[in-house]
């Protein structure tokens, strides 16, 4: 089914579409084309044999009355006349188009001419060409025309095809580069294109939009790694002068606001180095359980850990370990359990099986634009304040793209939320 589908849709593309459209606007052309010369060469051999009868009864009623004879082919009242020259109001040349065929093969269409001889009641002089070798050359005009039409159609279609393949491949290119913008690569472009055509400008467009929104996302980046860094050290020195105050209820509570702040310094820090691409992983072979259970001990909230019983002791018994950075591994899971605890519901529970470690509580789950739009900075999803700062899912976005680890966000069909990591082989 694949493969008609993949051709259904190749078929649905630019490069077919133009080439159907220049194949259909050339047949038509050539209709049209054949149909005036097949009507202009009829009314062309009508109009010859028109005048050829009608010089050959003048020619012929000459002769006939000066010698009373007969020539040219002329006849006196004939059987086959057609009934509009048996009985002229006068005695002018009348001419008459017969277009039956009889039982005659060499009789077919035939041009009348005829003039009556003398006064009312005389005898009719008639003379007739026979056009079947007229008509017969025009069948094989048409004939002509229509397989000169299917040779230029056969030639036409292919270099339609390849013209066409050439825009949808620049068309492609400024595709291919828009993706790779929107995917986060702020230094694709798609460079310099043939032609100055609109594909030109759309490249050259595309450019600068990428020029213009990479100056501005490196601004917004670099001013919040600026602002991290400058509020880092007054927050130290604020957390150290609340050591010096006295215990007490405004103490704790200065201290957990100043703990809070720095932890955002912290987190905003974290996310301009990754999208810096300042960090790098120090990977180390490590037991996927043992590590992502420690991680779910330090974050101090009641979390069920399962790691499949199979798996385990299949690890165990060849020492089985992963090859990741454990430090950037631990901050992906304590991330997503605290993303569970905070905007979901007990119980939460974290399953290890093989290289894939799955987080699931039972909330209301992922907003909608969550996972149509991915995590989005300082949005926590919840309506009221101080249940975070919307920082937890970016950075361990950010991670395991770091990692080359799969993070996909979902839904439980019976409710709740689902984080899924998948590291690489």
């Amino acid at each position: 089914m694949r493969p008609f589908r993949r051709l259904w849709l190749g078929l649905g593309s630019l490069r077919w579409k133009i080439a159907a459209l220049a194949a259909v606007t050339a047949c038509l052309v050539m209709a049209v084309v054949g149909v005036l010369v097949h009507l202009w060469t009829a009314r062309d051999i009508r109009f010859r044999a028109e005048m050829q009868v009608f010089n050959a009864v003048y020619s012929a009623m000459d002769v006939y009355r000066r010698t009373g004879t007969l020539t040219d082919g002329a006849e006196l009242d004939p059987a086959d006349l057609p009934a509009a020259l048996r009985d002229p109001a006068d005695s002018k040349r009348h001419t008459s188009y017969d277009g039956r065929v009889h039982a005659d093969a060499n009789v077919g269409p035939t041009m009348w001419a005829a003039q009556r001889t003398g006064g009312p009641g005389s005898p009719v002089l008639a003379v007739r060409v026979n056009m079947s070798t007229d008509f017969h050359n025009l069948r094989q005009l048409d004939v002509t025309m229509a397989v000169a039409s299917l040779v230029t159609l056969a030639a036409a279609t292919p270099l339609a095809v390849y013209a066409s393949g050439l825009l949808a491949r620049r068309l492609r290119r400024v595709s291919e580069t828009a993706g790779r913008i929107s995917a986060g690569d702020l230094d694709a472009r798609t460079g310099p294109t043939k032609g100055r055509d609109e594909v030109a400008d759309i490249a050259a467009t595309v450019d600068l939009m990428a020029d213009s929104l990479g100056q501005r996302l490196r601004t917004e980046r670099q001013f919040t790694a600026d602002v991290a860094h400058e509020l880092r050290t007054p927050v130290g020195g604020l957390l150290a002068a609340v050591d010096l105050l006295p215990p007490g209820e405004t103490e704790d509570l200065l201290r957990a606001r100043v703990r809070d702040l720095r932890s955002l310094v912290e987190d905003l820090l974290e996310i301009s180095r990754l999208d810096a691409g300042a960090e790098q992983p120090i990977r180390a072979h490590v037991p996927l359980g043992a590590v992502v259970s420690e991680a779910v001990a330090r974050t101090g909230f009641d979390t069920e850990v399962t790691v499949a019983e199979a798996e385990a002791a299949q690890a165990v018994q060849a020492g089985q370990t992963v090859e990741t950075d454990p430090r950037r591994l631990e901050r992906i899971v304590s991330n997503l359990v605290v993303n569970a605890h905070r905007h979901g519901e007990a119980p939460v529970r974290v399953t290890v099986e093989g290289r894939t470690v799955v987080v699931r509580d039972h909330g209301p789950g992922f907003p909608a634009d969550l996972l149509l739009h991915g995590p989005r900075r300082f949005h926590t999803g919840a309506a009221e304040r101080g249940s975070g700062h919307g920082l937890g899912l970016t950075i361990a976005l950010g991670q395991a793209r770091l990692l080359g680890a799969e993070l996909r966000l979902d839904n439980a069909p019976d409710g709740g939320a689902v984080a899924t990591l998948r590291l690489p082989a």
